[in-house]
């Protein structure tokens, strides 16, 4: 169980987190900010495993792809409804 939160909170705070959230905030399509976002998530899995899909974790990927769509996609809210305090 451990395990999975480690995965969880190191991909938040890494790439696909803060790039894909990046990346969300350019654009005000919602869809195209969480494809930007997957695209990172799996970028990074990718990159991370030197681009060999016999390293690739199944649950390390599937985290990325999700917690990239999700950092995509509140990009994409921030970008398009503001900070209104």
């Amino acid at each position: 169980m451990l395990d999975i939160f480690g995965i969880i909170a190191a991909n938040i705070l890494s790439l696909p987190g803060v790039l894909g959230l990046g990346l969300g905030m350019t654009t005000r399509r919602p869809i195209l900010g969480i494809l930007l976002g997957a695209l990172v998530g799996l970028a990074e899995t990718m990159l991370f495993a030197r681009f060999d899909f016999a390293a690739v974790e199944p649950t390390e990927l599937g985290v990325a792809l999700v917690v990239g769509a999700v950092a995509g996609g509140m990009g994409t809210l921030i970008r398009r409804y503001g900070a209104t305090v």
